[in-house]
């Protein structure tokens, strides 16, 4: 399996791990990636994700062209209906932790995730085009709704590269920081978000990514749905009184 899966306390790391070919992903590995994301869903011990890519040069670029007309035979697997980037119902908070570059599928992956970390030596880009491609990994929906449109479109049209300043400066990722302090500075986020309620930060996710999506009173209602489940919680309870009794509090995603 060319995904490394690590879970360690409440965080878990997905590695792509295909440097040889820029970690592209053939469609048997995407397959097996979202098996290890419905595991980390379902595992209720986890609570953040990590994903980044092996060795210094890229996080991800996307399929591996030579790989996307392979059929399900011979022990290979095609992708999913659901993966991360489109279907898969996923309400864990995820970090890309951006080593290099994040082309196309790349990029696509790192939208779908919650909070953008870049090294210094990344580059970013939905560069489809210059293939005669679209960007079908959701690009052309993420990223005009997360950046000005008009960035948006100026990046797809023109298969345009952004360094990590300039993702910094349009708001395409939350920080850069030199390559050899990526992951620290990811997991320490991580760490941060797992001091925190699992099941109110899922809520919040939820809420949002359902919400984007409704009217105003649609969404305050569903946030509303929300809050009370959440504050039915064991973890509430805990919450309150350890905030009474001047404490860290002890969740346990109850």
């Amino acid at each position: 399996m060319s995904i490394d899966y690590v879970k360690e306390g409440h965080i878990a790391t997905f590695t792509i791990n295909n440097p040889e070919v820029m970690n592209a992903l053939t469609p048997t590995q995407v397959a097996e990636w979202t098996d290890a994301l419905i595991d980390f869903r379902d595992d209720k011990n986890m609570w953040v994700g990590i994903v980044t890519g092996a060795g210094e040069r890229a996080f991800c670029t996307g399929l591996n062209l030579r790989s996307a007309g392979q059929s399900a035979g011979g022990g290979a697997r095609p992708i999913p209906k659901e993966t991360l980037v489109r279907g898969l119902k996923l309400y864990k908070p995820l970090i890309a932790a951006i080593n290099g570059y994040a082309l196309g599928g790349g990029l696509e992956i790192a939208l779908a995730c919650d909070i953008r970390i870049a090294s210094e030596n990344a580059q970013l880009g939905l560069t489809e085009v210059t293939l005669g491609l679209l960007p079908g990994w959701g690009g052309t929906q993420r990223l005009p709704r997360l950046i000005p449109f008009g960035v948006a479109a100026e990046m797809m049209i023109m298969g345009r590269r952004v360094k990590a300043d300039e993702a910094l400066a349009i708001r395409l990722v939350h920080e850069v920081v030199p390559l050899e302090n990526l992951m620290e500075t990811a997991k320490a986020r991580a760490e941060t978000i797992a001091g925190s309620a699992p099941l109110a930060v899922q809520g919040v996710k939820e809420a949002m990514l359902r919400g984007i999506e409704m009217s105003l009173a649609d969404g305050l209602a569903l946030e509303s749905e929300l809050g009370r489940k959440v504050n039915s919680s064991k973890d509430f309870a805990e919450g309150m009184k350890a905030f009474a009794e001047k404490r860290k509090p002890n969740y346990t995603g109850e």
